[in-house]
C-alpha cells in the first residue's frame, strides 16, 4: 500500500474529512490532496504529524508494516 492509499483508507475508516485532517496537521487542502492522490511527497514533520494524527506508526502510514501500532 501507498501513503496515499493508507491516508484515504484511515481518512474512510474515521469518518473524517480531508478538510478537517488538513487543518490539523497544519496543511492546505490542496496539499493534502496531493498527498492522498500520490502526486507529493511530505516531509518528515508533515509524516510525524499525520501519524499523530490518526495514532499509528509512520510504517504503516507509508506501507512498510500492516501493524498500525506504534512502537
Amino acid at each position: 500500500m501507498t501513503l496515499g492509499d493508507r491516508l484515504a483508507e484511515l481518512k474512510q475508516s474515521r469518518n473524517k474529512l480531508q478538510k478537517d485532517i488538513a487543518s490539523s496537521v497544519g496543511l492546505s487542502l490542496r496539499t493534502y490532496q496531493r498527498y492522498e492522490h500520490g502526486e507529493r511527497q511530505p516531509t518528515a514533520d508533515i509524516l510525524i504529524a499525520l501519524a499523530d494524527y490518526f495514532d499509528v506508526s509512520i510504517d504503516y502510514l507509508v506501507g512498510r508494516s500492516d501493524d498500525p501500532k506504534r512502537r
